[in-house]
């Protein structure tokens, strides 16, 4: 599992680490990984052309140690520095006495040094940075035509929310020291961070200080539920799904092929669209309704394709099961009584339904994902699913870390993709899983499957939905590799 930290814990743990280290040696430890990394990006060392863009804190100084190492190896390395009277004094002599040269940032060439550059080191600003870039540093980092490599992570981004707020530069991979900084890897600011590499540099943190948690193969693999020769199916989960209207069949079809490639022991249908549900699937049970009649449920999914029918939610929102609720289903629950339910609730919107429930704009949510997806949960006293670029899952409270899916392709985008990812969590709710777990598990084998399913090509959500089991094959067969 990737593991992200906040700025003030990572701060924390680096005065802690440098207590007990001689002066200077954290800093020749990231210097060294940065080094190494840099070096693999050229390949060949010797001959070629770095340049260092220099800020005034120890981010700058990061990159004149590691600028020096590379002039050692035969780089031609120049560093640009951007407020020359306030560069990393010791880094600054070791670059030079290694061979390397410095210039101001100002100087009538500097622009054109960049432009010619094999590797651009960004070592402009440090995760304590706010704010985007200031004129001249944009322009330098914008001249950039070879490789660009950013120090922690990219100048411009906020380390702890993954907001752009004005210019920022664009890296092609982003070497971050001790942890991850949830900003690399939350959008909008995972894009400018390119490949990330983390590089061990001694930092004591403990599992209770994480932020931000991202699944990896092994995690899934260890939360997927395996049935036994014991296994019935209500022992393997069975989920109810509510879903669909006469305008909207199609939504129904599709959350329940979710549900059923999901691994749920059984369906049980509840909605007007039965006849399309078992021309598909006719394992399905269905039943004219109310949910309440419907029969034994351990998870409820509401919510795709029901238009303005209410119908269904009292009985629902009244269960003492999991419930998931999507789609129109979060435009029609009202929230005082999903805050009161005791039994877990995931609410699983996009960008422009969670704005619409938290009364701000679409481009607010979409620039503030990890503060909007917090704030979510905590007003619905929900799990919150927010769907986009990058998927994040919050619980309610600060119990656990938020979680952000590593999984999609852009192709993903789809009519009807977030119906089959409603079935497939409901039917891991159903089995038992967490909450934050089967939403989090869910949003991993849904772009898994789109990864599977797309190959670089367009993807219809059925294409998805029927992915799902060699997503599922996938994840427990290679969980080791």
């Amino acid at each position: 599992m990737r593991l992200a930290h906040d700025v003030e814990t990572v701060r924390s743990a680096e005065r802690a680490l440098m207590a007990r280290l001689p002066e200077g040696a954290l800093m020749q430890r990231a210097a060294a990984g940065l080094a190494t990394a840099c070096a693999d990006l050229l390949g060949k060392v010797y001959g070629s052309r770095v340049v260092l863009l220099v800020g005034s804190g120890d981010n700058g100084g990061d990159a004149l140690y590691a600028g020096a190492r590379l002039a050692r190896r035969g780089a031609g390395v120049t560093a640009l520095l951007l407020s020359p009277e306030r560069a990393h004094a010791s880094g600054l002599a070791a670059l030079r006495a290694a061979g390397g040269t410095a210039l101001d940032a100002q100087d009538e060439h500097a622009t054109e040094r960049v432009g010619r550059a094999d590797l651009v080191v960004d070592g402009i600003v440090g995760i304590g940075g706010k704010g985007g870039l200031r004129p001249r540093a944009a322009e330098l980092a914008d001249a950039a035509r070879g490789t660009v490599v950013a120090v922690d992570l990219p100048s411009g981004v906020d380390a702890d929310t993954g907001e752009v707020r004005g210019d920022a530069v664009r890296a092609d991979a982003t070497v971050t020291f001790g942890t991850y900084k949830p900003g690399l890897l939350v959008d909008p600011a995972r894009e400018y961070a390119g490949a990330l590499r983390l590089v061990d540099i001694g930092l004591e943190l403990t599992p209770d200080e994480t932020c931000l948690e991202a699944l990896q193969y092994a995690d899934v693999a260890a939360l997927l539920p395996e049935p036994t020769g014991e296994s019935d199916k209500y022992r393997r989960g069975v989920v109810g799904i509510v879903a669909g209207s006469a305008r909207y069949p199609g939504a129904a079809v599709l959350a329940v092929a979710g549900a059923l490639h999901g691994g749920a022991g059984a369906v049980r249908y509840v909605g007007p669209a039965a006849d399309a549900v078992l021309a598909r699937f006719p394992e399905t049970l269905v039943s004219a309704g109310p949910p309440a009649k419907a029969g034994r449920v351990q998870a409820w999914v509401i919510g795709p394709g029901l238009g303005d029918d209410t119908s269904g939610l009292h009985d629902v929102l009244a269960s003492d099961v999991p419930v998931l609720i999507d789609a129109d289903g979060l435009r029609l629950a009202d929230p005082a009584t999903v805050r009161a339910r005791t039994a877990p609730t995931v609410l699983t919107p996009h960008a422009g339904e969670a704005a619409a429930l938290l009364g701000v704009t679409r481009d607010q949510v979409e620039t503030e994902r990890l503060a909007s997806v917090r704030e979510l949960a905590a007003r619905y006293a929900a799990t919150v699913l927010l769907k986009g670029s990058t998927t994040l899952v919050s619980p309610p409270d600060d119990s656990r870390p938020a979680r952000v899916n590593p999984t999609g392709t852009p192709w993903l985008a789809t009519a009807g993709s977030g119906d089959v990812l409603s079935g497939l969590t409901g039917s891991l709710l159903a089995a038992g899983l967490h909450p934050l777990d089967a939403a989090s598990t869910g949003a991993y084998l849904h772009g898994l499957a789109a990864r599977h399913a797309a190959q670089g090509a367009p993807v219809s959500a059925q294409d998805v939905a029927g992915a799902l089991r060699s997503a599922w094959q996938d994840v427990t067969e290679n969980h080791f590799g």
